[in-house]
């Protein structure tokens, strides 16, 4: 669906005054909630919230021949569907032009950041290694779905255990070990920067992606005190000249400080709550009896947003 001159006119006009429709600053974020385990079936799973936009990814493992130039290296693949119920502009059928680019700029995000140690998901040299499936669907597009489905991404990564494998090395679906994926410290935090006119501005709404004429994602972590750009991935047309790369620099920065610490606390409260609830005795809710008040408190401490049903929903 196409936006509206007047509304366009409307956005550029409020953001040459560094203000937006819905009272934010140019590179402030909307709320994120963070939700994992959504799903019974795959073998990780998160749903992810920024204001109104909502999607779920699941992952999948299998095993498979490696391919000749990295025996010894697992294998991913990650796939992207806007359903129908996202919003207008979207049909039923296989995935567009606009799916298959948002899968592409995400996996290039994980692959390239050195989150994954590929060489141990090596089960047999030159002849059986894991290969891990992204599939990310989806619920509802008010904009920024790119660095939604991200966060999704690495969120259901985190939570991923390893299913069991037989003597001949095939997966017993259904039954899973303890051991979670070979993650690294690196963990990459995906942020798209929009140019509206000659502004700027991060996690957009349905109609300000709408009003854009250019788009950069970055692939961000941090290690130690130095910022690592792992990925960059330029959109649509209109060329971005170098005082916007500067700003973008600069600007990221401050994004990832002030965003990234709080998603990554969500995460690591959930794995935690997860390992709890793997320790107890199975029953449904003695998990969450277990958990001091002290524990509760500092978990609701936490800057953005967390939804207390998921626990129920962990396996």
């Amino acid at each position: 669906m196409m936006l509206t001159n007047l509304n366009k006119k409307k956005i550029a006009s409020l953001l040459a005054e560094d203000k937006r429709l819905d009272g934010r600053k140019p590179f402030d974020y909307r709320d994120v909630i963070i939700e994992t385990n959504v799903s019974n079936n795959a073998e990780g799973s998160a749903r992810v919230k920024i204001g109104k936009t909502d999607v779920i990814v699941g992952i999948k493992l299998g095993t498979q021949e490696p391919y000749t130039d990295h025996a010894d290296e697992g294998t991913m693949m990650t796939g992207m569907e806007y359903s129908p119920a996202s919003g207008g502009r979207y049909e039923s059928g296989p995935p567009k032009i606009n799916a298959i680019e948002t899968a592409r700029v995400i996996d290039r995000g994980i692959r390239e950041s050195g989150f994954i140690d590929w060489k141990k998901l090596c089960i047999v040299e030159g002849e059986r290694v894991w290969s891990i499936f992204i599939d990310i669907y989806s619920i509802n597009d008010d904009g920024n779905m790119l660095d939604a489905g991200a966060i999704g991404a690495v969120a259901a990564l985190k939570m991923t255990k390893l299913p069991v494998l037989n003597e001949d090395n095939k997966i017993k679906y259904g039954e899973f070990t303890d051991e979670g994926l070979p993650l690294t410290e690196i963990t990459p935090f995906t942020m798209t920067f929009y140019k509206i006119g000659d502004k700027l501005l991060i996690d957009p709404t349905r109609d300000e992606q709408d009003a854009a004429d250019s788009r950069l994602t970055l692939g961000i972590a941090k290690v130690g005190k130095e910022y690592i750009i792992s990925s960059a991935q330029k959109g649509e047309i209109t060329p971005l000249s170098g005082d916007d790369l500067k700003t973008i620099i600069a600007e990221a920065e401050k994004v990832y400080d002030k965003v990234y610490p709080g998603l990554d606390k969500q995460t690591k409260a959930l794995m935690k709550w997860a390992l709890l609830r793997q320790k107890s005795s199975g029953k449904k809710y003695l998990f969450w009896e277990k958990v001091n008040q002290k524990q509760k408190q500092k978990l609701f401490n936490t800057k953005f947003h967390y939804n207390f049903k998921i626990k129920w929903q962990i396996h």
